[in-house]
Order: structure tokens, then C-alpha cells, then sequence
């Protein structure tokens, strides 16, 4: 997945009125979860180098749980199923929304069930920021 470049011109408050026309149509997800999409990919771009390319979705999803215990901590969890989002299949509907709205671009290889049980949030949260804790010195 990419940032869509076709948009040439599009503005936050287009974003922001295409996100929230969005979730009007599918309200399982709310509009915060879209705008961490945006920023988890921002992020795992960052964390791989830089380079813009093609980004899978087992890519993103290490860049999501990575940048969730960043900003979240322990909260990550409630976090996420605060904006509807209890799975990593979830974060693929996200991302295919945003693909069905010219958000993001895809590849003729890009599917949904790239993000299917890639992890379990209990473990990739709460046990990581578990021993994450364990790990810091007083």
C-alpha cells in the first residue's frame, strides 16, 4: 500500500471529509483509526529507511503494533477497540477502505487476507508492553 498520489491538491479537511464520509458507510471503524492508518504507514516507511515504496500488509501491521506501544503503552488494547478495531483483519478493512476511497494504492497482489490473524493483540500489547516494562531499570 501507498499514499495515493493521483489526489494532487487534496487538502487535510479533504482527508479529513473523505475519512468521515467513510465512516458514515462502514461504522464499525471510527475516524481515528483511519487517521492512525495514515500515520502507522507514515511510520513504518520511517522505520524501514525512508524509501517510498510498496509496503505489504504484514509491513504495516509490525509498523501498527510498533507505533501503538509508542503512543499507547498499556492502552493500546482499549485503545483500539475504543475505534472498533479488535484484529488485525480489522486494520485490512481499514486499509481497503481507504483504497476504495483513493486514499491508498494498491497492488494486483494486495488483498484483505494479507492482514488476517497476522498476531493476537493480547499478545502483541499487553505481553509486550509487559516485558517492555521489565526491561527498564529504576
Amino acid at each position: 500500500m501507498r499514499a495515493e498520489r493521483g489526489r494532487t491538491g487534496l487538502t487535510m479537511i479533504d482527508k479529513d471529509s473523505i475519512i468521515l464520509d467513510l465512516t458514515r458507510r462502514d461504522p464499525r471503524y471510527r475516524p481515528e483509526a483511519y487517521h492512525f492508518m495514515f500515520e502507522a504507514l507514515d511510520f513504518t516507511i520511517t522505520m524501514r529507511g525512508g524509501a517510498r515504496r510498496h509496503v505489504s500488509g504484514p509491513e504495516i501491521m509490525e509498523g501498527v503494533r510498533r507505533l501503538a506501544l509508542e503512543q499507547f503503552g498499556f492502552l493500546a488494547r482499549p485503545v483500539f477497540l475504543y475505534w472498533g478495531i479488535t484484529r488485525t483483519d480489522d486494520f485490512g478493512e481499514i486499509v481497503f477502505n481507504l483504497i476504495t476511497s483513493d486514499l491508498l494504492q494498491k497492488t494486483a497482489d494486495d488483498r484483505k487476507e494479507d492482514f488476517f490473524g497476522l498476531f493476537d493483540f493480547e499478545e502483541a500489547f499487553d505481553v509486550a508492553f509487559e516485558q517492555t516494562l521489565s526491561a527498564v531499570e529504576l
